[in-house]
């Protein structure tokens, strides 16, 4: 007796995809976040994740796209603060040098620019500032990351009552 033909299917299209769909699917909906869960409901779905490497392997580009996310706001926000302070000094360097108090040795980069330019890029840098700060927050709360860091300093105070009581 022939023996059934099943179809051949390699180890990616293995992982490609969920071992359970209607879990999977739930989870996906979340972002694949479950931090905010209550742990009576969390079981379910911690023991899909270590069982389903195609949802584990989801979980982990969306946590990396959220880490990816705030570390490119928080550098928008540093490069915008660092253009202000310089502003604002090239601005101050502007004043002293206009109102012939000091002179600069040569003609720099100060002399050539008019303090109303130079004020007018702080302001834009400020903006800047803010606008990044703004997204920096909404990131913040759109992602789970609050909730990791929460249970990372849960984890370590956990750990830390388990060595003073031993």
């Amino acid at each position: 007796m022939p023996m059934p033909v099943t179809p051949f299917r390699s180890r990616t299209a293995r992982l490609d995809t969920c071992n359970d769909q209607v879990v999977g699917a739930i989870l996906s909906g979340w972002r694949y976040d479950i931090s905010g869960i209550s742990p009576e409901l969390r079981g379910d779905y911690e023991g899909h994740l270590r069982t389903c490497s195609h949802c584990r392997r989801r979980q982990r580009i969306h946590r990396t796209v959220d880490v990816l996310l705030l570390a490119a706001t928080t550098l928008s926000f540093a490069a915008f603060l660092l253009a202000a302070l310089v502003m604002h000094r090239l601005e101050a360097i502007t004043h002293i040098s206009n109102s012939q108090v000091v002179h600069l040795h040569g003609e720099g980069l100060a002399a050539r620019i008019p303090s109303s330019i130079t004020i007018s890029l702080e302001a834009v840098a400020f903006v800047g500032v803010f606008i990044s700060m703004v997204l920096w927050v909404l990131v913040a709360v759109a992602t789970p990351i609050p909730a990791m860091v929460q249970a990372v300093f849960r984890s370590r105070r956990s750990t830390d009552l388990h060595k003073q009581a031993a």
